[in-house]
């Protein structure tokens, strides 16, 4: 279902949003933060290191940066690939389940307030 708003609505609910979590108290992530989160929710597993830095463009080096923000607020968590000792396993946990399922309801609340 596609839904149709202008440049500036789109703006203006990327604002509310990011105006929202930096205002509730808890730690803002970065922007590669919240796409490699993402990332890992929302296309089909397995996810590891050298996938992530692949698909984001970026490099090994700032995606494990990232991973360790992501690990020590439990949003993520890695593991070594039994199979090939040289992956990482990027997994899910409940905790970045709980967080994603409350930012879409946010991102939902602050386009549901958008003026028309």
């Amino acid at each position: 279902m596609a839904v149709e708003i202008r440049a500036s609505q789109a703006l203006k609910l990327w604002h509310d949003v990011n105006l929202a979590l930096v205002r509730d108290g808890e730690q803002d992530l970065s922007a590669r933060q919240i796409t490699i989160l993402l990332t890992v929710y929302l296309e089909p597993p397995p996810h590891t290191v050298r996938g992530l830095a692949a698909r984001l463009g970026v490099t090994k080096p700032a995606i494990t940066r990232a991973l360790d923000t992501l690990g020590g607020l439990r949003l993520l968590s890695r593991k070594r690939d039994e199979a090939d000792k040289r992956n990482v396993i990027i997994t899910r946990t409940v905790e970045g389940a709980l967080y994603l399922d409350a930012l879409g309801d946010l991102v939902v609340e602050k386009a549901r307030a958008l003026p028309r």
